[in-house]
């Protein structure tokens, strides 16, 4: 790491455009930091200061003064609160580097947005208060810089002329976050003791703090050099984003628009389709301007290949070299970091949607390794992810992805989960390795197929989802059900919720986690039990409608019905068939769907029973004739 008097590196001219993501706790002063550096190297045009001097008053302590976060932040809310809330992005140059700076908000319900900007920065400006010190938030952020892949970290130690200029107290912030930070991996660590509001250290050099011979924030950021690599020097990885179909003028054309994300392709190079492993030969590069004899990392560009492969909506393409790195990893199965960014936790089991580059797919985390502790780095057990916190994760695709590591490309290593049902973002993953065992299991082709077995059954396989409170009459009416469906000459097989969790599922209880295993464990031997050809009835609480619509998705349209038993907690109170309502009263119950435990209701169900209405006679009638017209069973 360098020593926070070692000077930096050496000031040069010629360097590139450098992406600078500013981060650290509420009210460490980001904004004001980044308002003052444009103000002191003279990057805010006069109009823009003249109306920043007007927004001051009031909000500052003498008349003339500037409040320099004005300059940065955008959003009406941020200036009432005196907060940052969303990203803002700032580009400036001087005369020897360009910037980008996406001044990320403090506040931990934000921790998405600081993780957004962190996907694409080079370096991050770490900010502490000097009176506080290193914060959960200082130790959140680092972890998640860490593990988006950013290397270097310039630790800003802030408002020192609120702590006297003393050195010492940037020098016990500096021991306490390189202790903190050894185990991360940055490959540097710059601290530079300074002061926004005055300016002190910003741009120009402190007189009030001569203890202090490193560079100015400025110098340092003019002169630090990444150290990413050449992009286009690393293995072709060519994401498509759409397929150009034919054209009325060139019936012949077909082309894969998409960007070039590393590496780079010619005209006449071999390369290979992913996640199929298709080969195929680039026989031009067009674009708006041309037809090009290359293609770079960065361009967007359309490649036409020779061979009409098949090739989709986020496909990856590789060189067909044979060297180590050419080619991706493709798994339906991997390890990853993933932060969780959603107010529901995750759970293991539950099914949500990943996107990786412009691919969407249902994924499910089958195992969470390890929850990281943010301020001691060390590993946990936990059942499930909160909000904003970090974990190493097993995850099931529904097909296979090609990917790369993280650590060697952030690009086609990265990728979001998405809750199915509110379309909200609600993790970010960052992936380390496939696994092992998804190289090593293959489908087994079996001699007799689902359709042969149901055909010698004379019927055609479904399930039947009843779902309802505890003691709604979900068990009462699938017996009257199978009763029927049995007289009637049809393959049955009943699964209750109750007998299922005395074998299969002894090792469940009842939290959130263990329900939706339950209920993915159902579905599985339901789909099994489908393909033998069986009508399955399914007598399950099923609480959450996310593991109701992940059973859906095991099966064929048509082939899964959702039966709402739908009767009122106070009339399945009364009922209480198996006491759990008394004993969720009297307190030696805890987790009892209706009661502390959430139950939500289906929004669309295939049937909807009503006890009240009708007994459970009748009700197994309007089963049967249902199957009936959707031609599953019946005479």
């Amino acid at each position: 790491m360098d020593s926070p008097a070692s000077g930096g590196p050496e000031r040069s001219t010629g360097h590139g455009l450098l992406r600078v993501l500013t981060c650290g706790s509420v009210d460490d002063g980001k904004s004001t930091l980044i308002g003052r550096l444009l103000h002191d190297a003279g990057l805010v045009p006069d109009d823009q200061l003249e109306q920043v001097r007007r927004d001051s008053r009031g909000r500052v302590e003498q008349d003339g003064e500037i409040d320099f976060s004005l300059l940065v932040d955008g959003l009406e809310a941020e200036r009432e609160q005196g907060i940052t809330i969303d990203l803002a992005y700032r580009f400036f140059a001087t005369s020897r580097r360009s910037f980008i700076v996406a001044d990320a908000p403090g506040h931990e319900q934000y921790t998405r947005n600081m993780a957004t900007g962190a996907s694409a920065a080079s370096l991050a400006l770490l900010l502490v208060d000097a009176r506080k010190g290193l914060l959960t938030q200082t130790r959140r952020h680092s972890v998640i810089c860490s593990l988006m892949g950013i290397r270097h970290i310039v630790l800003a130690v802030n408002k020192m002329d609120l702590a006297g200029f003393g050195e010492a107290v940037f020098d016990a912030i500096l021991r306490d976050y390189r202790a903190f930070a050894a185990p991360l991996g940055f490959t540097t660590v710059t601290a530079i003791p300074l002061s926004a509001r005055a300016g002190d250290n910003v741009v120009h050099r402190s007189a009030r703090m001569p203890w202090y011979g490193g560079p100015t924030l400025l110098e340092h950021l003019e002169a630090v050099e990444p150290g990413e690599g050449d992009r286009a020097a690393a293995p072709l990885r060519f994401l498509v984003e759409w397929v150009a179909r034919p054209a009325a003028s060139d019936t012949d054309f077909r082309g894969l628009s998409g960007s070039v994300l590393s590496g780079r392709v010619a005209a006449g190079d071999r390369v290979t389709v992913w996640p199929a492993g298709t080969p195929a030969r680039v026989a031009r590069i067009v674009t708006l301007e041309g037809e090009p004899e290359e293609a770079r990392a960065g361009d967007a560009v359309t490649l036409v290949l020779e061979e009409a492969v098949d090739a989709a909506r986020g496909d990856l393409l590789s060189g067909a070299g044979a060297g180590a790195g050419d080619a991706p990893e493709v798994a339906d199965q991997f390890a990853a970091h993933l932060l969780w960014m959603g107010e529901e936790p995750m759970i293991p089991g539950r099914s949500y949607l990943l996107r990786s580059g412009a691919r969407w797919m249902p994924a499910t985390v089958t195992a969470l390794r390890h929850v990281l502790n943010v301020e001691t780095l060390e590993h946990g057990a936990a059942a499930t992810l909160g909000l904003n916190a970090v974990g190493l994760c097993n995850l099931s695709t529904a097909a296979p992805l090609a990917f790369d590591a993280y650590a060697a490309n952030r690009d086609t290593g990265s990728f979001i989960l998405v809750d199915r049902f509110t379309s909200r973002t609600v993790g970010a993953g960052m992936i380390r390795h496939p696994l092992r065992r998804a190289a090593n299991l293959h489908r087994q082709e079996l001699a007799v197929s689902a359709a042969e077995r149901a055909g010698i059954k004379r019927q055609r396989p479904a399930v039947l989802w009843f779902t309802g409170l505890p003691g709604a009459g979900k068990s009462t009416v699938a017996n009257r059900v199978e009763r029927r469906l049995h007289a009637l000459g049809h393959h049955t097989m009943l699964l209750d919720g109750d007998n299922v969790r005395l074998g299969l599922n002894r090792d469940l209880g009842f939290t959130d986690a263990d329900r939706v295993e339950n209920i993915r464990r159902a579905g599985e031997v339901a789909r099994l039990m489908t393909e033998a050809g069986l009508i399955v009835l399914c007598a399950f609480i099923a609480p959450f409608r996310a593991e109701r619509e992940m059973v859906r998705a095991l099966f064929a349209e048509g082939s899964f019905m959702e039966i709402f038993v739908d009767t009122p907690l106070a009339e399945c109170q009364r009922r209480d068939p198996k006491g759990l309502y008394a004993k969720a009263r009297a307190g030696s119950l805890r987790n009892v769907t209706g009661i502390d435990s959430p139950y939500e209701p289906p929004q669309a169900p295939e049937l909807r029973l009503d006890t009240l209405a009708e007994d459970a006679d009748r009700l197994a009638d309007r089963v049967v004739e249902a199957l009936r017209v959707r031609g599953i069973a019946g005479a």
